[in-house]
């Protein structure tokens, strides 16, 4: 099945390397933050599919018990990595590109940095707070284009939402738990579902801007986008809340499928990507109030848009893997929460098993 230049487990790498878990303690926060920057660097999407290929055949050698001549632990680790930045971890299969992980910061700092620029908020008529006494959420220059010094339209909106709402949806359709297959019919259902729900809750949520000072309405841009997200992730991974997914013991041995594991998954889920975006829709607005009242921005109007982005993705860069590592990969929870018959099925099989573990998905 391998070729002869391939050898067992040589003096360079040891048997013992468990490179079905991450190379840093998941037990601790740090743990999970190093494992995290590493999955999502953003150079993990420039690697071509041979490179991709390679770092599979690595892994899949090694957990043979085979390794390639030269391969250092390193090396393997790197190549470990590298595996999963780019395949799913429950089914095997190489992830959309935009959907992974590795691409969270660019896609996200270019949509959530765009959204952010032609946002402004309009008082109401006869307000005394005019937009030049107090920016708007975030301040738009005048020379931006058409839409500065105006509210969002409802089209502006509803495009700039659904192609957030979409780029969302693939995430989580590409970082879902379990292995189960979906139908188009079920995806194309869940899609609709999701991205339809987002969007009317964001037009929703965007109109209140007629009604608040603009100071509030900095952060409506923020609620709408958090409140999305507790529509988008639940819609596009209904079929867990459904049928479940796998929940194995602590030796990663298969024990059957928990939708109240998919639950507690998917509020995590839920919980790490509103975080994940708090800082990049709240911290470049206040940067840009007070760049843009420097020299530099007025000579330059037009380099608003590209700082507000470069803000965004420094932000994003942080974010991202710290928000991630907020609660273990691998989750877990006691048995007394499961189902009543996966109970029963337990106590049956493994009477003295405790807790389950389970993929939580990102």
């Amino acid at each position: 099945m391998y070729p002869e230049s391939f050898k067992k487990m040589s003096s360079e790498l040891s048997l013992n390397i468990n490179i079905k878990e991450p190379r840093w303690d998941q037990s601790t926060f740090v743990g999970r933050a190093k494992h995290f920057f590493t999955v999502t660097d953003p150079r993990n999407i420039l690697l071509s599919n041979e490179q991709l290929e390679h770092a599979r055949q690595i892994v899949h050698d090694y957990r043979n018990g085979f390794v390639q001549p030269g391969v250092t632990e390193d090396e393997l680790w790197r190549a470990k990595y590298v595996y999963d930045s780019a395949f799913h971890p429950d089914t095997g299969e190489k992830m959309i590109l935009i959907g992974r992980m590795s691409a969270q910061v660019p896609m996200n700092m270019t949509i959530t940095g765009c959204m952010m620029t032609f946002y402004s908020v309009k008082p109401e008529r006869g307000s005394q707070t005019s937009i030049e006494s107090l920016p708007p959420f975030p301040p738009v220059s005048p020379k931006l284009g058409s839409g500065a010094g105006k509210s969002w339209t409802t089209p502006a909106v509803i495009f700039w939402q659904w192609i957030n709402q979409s780029f969302n949806a693939i995430v989580n359709y590409t970082n879902r738990s379990g292995d189960a297959p979906i139908t188009g019919s079920q995806l194309g259902t869940a899609y609709v579902s999701a991205t339809t729900g987002a969007v009317a809750t964001a037009l929703g949520l965007n109109a209140l801007t007629k009604h608040v000072s603009p100071l509030i309405g900095r952060f409506v841009p923020f609620a709408a986008v958090a409140a999305a997200n507790c529509i988008n992730i639940p819609l596009m991974r209904q079929r867990e809340l459904k049928y479940g997914i796998p929940v194995t013991d602590e030796n990663g041995n298969r024990i059957g499928e928990s939708a109240n594991a998919a639950k507690q998954a998917i509020t995590q889920v839920v919980v790490s990507r509103i975080l994940m975006a708090a800082p990049g829709m709240a911290i470049p607005p206040f940067i840009m109030n007070s760049l843009e009242k420097k020299a530099f921005l007025k000579r330059f109007p037009w380099m608003s848009a590209p700082i507000q982005v470069g803000l965004v993705g420094f932000c994003l860069v942080f974010a991202t893997p710290l928000c991630c590592a907020l609660f273990p990969q691998n989750s877990s929870m006691s048995v007394s929460r499961l189902e009543p018959g996966l109970q029963a099925q337990i106590k049956e099989n493994s009477p003295g098993l405790e807790r389950v573990y389970f993929n939580k998905g990102l």
